[in-house]
């Protein structure tokens, strides 16, 4: 009798991570993965089972519902698992609004809600309503479940969440809703069982990958987040700006004819670092290698808005423990953790180079005042425990 099996999808902008999980008494344990690459030529499938990989060309072709794409996948797919014994399917959705606190069951009602909040994340939640359909069209009867990115920080007080501007639109849903969710649920995770003593204390994670943002936590608890009402906001990403004064935009409006597509055109795609370096690259690592002034200049931008944020963060929890390092670029590369913590001296962070240079768990000395970790995040594992949970 073959095992139960889970599948997650994680979409982001560009590309969709997908996890393969068996059902265990004790909890979901991934056995597979692979990601599909939007970005590449043809269109790539990416799968990794144990030690091996594959890099599939595929022949479909993206359409607004993806059909085609998932079907070829689903065959490459069945040669590997045995894809009759797939019982559930788990998704990442990226924002919950106020509608959303926990994951749910995906419904006609759930459905209808999550497409209500297309318009407070255009860049993401359009392609997680397409794969929600598609495997609903293609495993006709199979639950699909929702795991949202905005769910984590519901804890936040008011004070944090509402924005200087009257009253009436707090209530109308122009609020901060912080984003990353499923990652900081792993990591508070992660520091709960490497600092039971403490829970994990007052920690600050920053989460930083081709999106960043930093998350203020307590004991596990979400109380502040560098992201706000859109996923604009915060420190700057390979292509997004960060937070940015509004200003500019009414400037780039009135002064220069810019509609308002255009603007989020560029804030959204052509900013952050791709935009800082002049076009060389949204890649940090590419940035790295680059020996041109304004490739490194965006380099110094990044690092020292994340480094702002932290201070900043610091002050929302009234002191710091623990700063945690996750996601692509937090996990993996050196350079870009230690011009961080450069800044962060004064609040008695000190860096040990060389476990630092070797992606440690701790790269900080013991004389550091804060620990300093490099925890690997699993978002895809979040949204397969919940998957679990609520299929029963």
């Amino acid at each position: 009798m073959s095992q139960k099996l889970l599948l997650t999808f994680n979409a982001g902008s560009s590309t969709v991570k997908i996890g393969i999980f068996a059902r265990k008494t004790d909890g979901a344990r991934r056995i597979g993965k692979g990601v599909i690459d939007f970005r590449a030529e043809p269109l790539t499938f990416h799968l990794v089972e144990g030690p091996t990989v594959f890099d599939v060309p595929l022949e479909a072709r993206t359409d607004d519902l993806l059909h085609d794409v998932l079907e070829e996948v689903f065959d490459w797919l069945g040669e590997h698992y045995d894809l009759d014994a797939v019982s559930a399917v788990g998704h990442r959705v990226v924002h919950g609004g106020d509608l959303f606190g926990e994951a749910v069951g995906i419904d006609s009602t759930s459905l209808k809600a999550i497409e209500s909040l297309v318009t407070l994340a255009p860049l993401h939640q359009p392609q997680n309503l397409r794969l929600i359909r598609a495997i609903a069209e293609l495993k006709a009867g199979l639950p699909q479940t929702a795991s949202f990115d905005t769910a984590f920080h519901r804890t936040q007080a008011d004070v944090i969440r509402r924005f200087a501007i009257p009253r009436d639109w707090f209530d109308k849903g122009v609020k901060r809703y912080g984003f990353h969710g499923l990652s900081y649920v792993y990591i508070a995770g992660a520091l709960k069982t490497l600092e039971p003593q403490r829970l994990g204390g007052r920690a600050i994670v920053a989460h930083l990958g081709s999106g960043a943002s930093l998350c203020a936590m307590e004991n596990g608890v979400s109380l502040d987040t560098s992201m706000g009402f859109s996923t604009i906001d915060g420190v700057p990403m390979a292509t997004r700006s960060g937070a940015i004064d509004p200003g500019v935009l009414f400037h780039l409006m009135d002064a220069h004819g810019l509609t308002a597509k255009q603007v989020e055109e560029m804030i959204y795609r052509q900013s952050g670092l791709l935009g800082l370096s002049g076009g060389i690259s949204a890649d940090s690592r590419v940035l790295l290698e680059t020996a041109a002034p304004a490739a490194r200049e965006a380099l110094d931008v990044f690092t020292f808005r994340i480094a702002g944020e932290v201070a900043r963060l610091a002050a929302s929890l009234g002191g710091l423990d623990t700063l945690v390092f996750t996601a692509g670029i937090g996990e993996n590369q050196p350079a870009i953790r230690s011009a961080v913590v450069e800044r962060l001296q004064f609040l008695g962070a000190v860096l040990d180079d060389a476990a630092n240079g070797r992606n440690d768990p701790v790269i900080s000395t013991p004389e550091s005042r804060i620990v300093i970790r490099v925890i690997a995040t699993d978002e895809e594992q979040v949204i397969a425990d919940d998957c679990q949970a609520l299929v029963g």
